[in-house]
């Protein structure tokens, strides 16, 4: 069965890494974008992606806010959020936490450790 991966990024270089990934190394995985915080809350209401790969830094909304609206709703409480940030100082991990994210990756990403990542959240449901 197909999987629907929403992701929350602002960089176009940073979607296009992440969409190759997608696409090479994760089979029957589709995969939408959105901008800004604003955009991705609106478009994880309208499609229900399965796992969402939130920026943190983001505008209009950030992350940190994004993620805390869509945790506080019971309808997202059991989708993985993970936290793509170039954010990598003392208390960014437990901030992370605290925002209501699964797990946490900083920029540039791990290759192997974010499939494996991915992998763990698409292949189980």
């Amino acid at each position: 069965m197909s999987k629907l991966v929403l992701i929350i990024e602002d960089e176009e270089s940073n979607i296009d890494v992440l969409v190759s990934i997608l696409d090479l190394m994760l089979n029957h995985t589709n995969v939408i974008i959105a901008r800004d915080g604003s955009e991705g809350i609106h478009m994880a209401y309208e499609h229900e992606p399965d796992l969402i790969l939130m920026d943190m830094s983001l505008p209009k909304l950030d992350g940190w806010e994004a993620t805390r609206t869509l945790k506080s709703n019971p309808r997202f409480k059991d989708v993985p959020i993970l936290a793509l940030t170039a954010h990598a100082m003392i208390g960014d991990r437990e901030k992370v936490f605290e925002a209501g994210c699964n797990d946490y990756f900083t920029k540039p990403i791990e290759v192997d450790e974010f499939v494996r990542f991915i992998q763990s959240y698409l292949c189980d449901g």
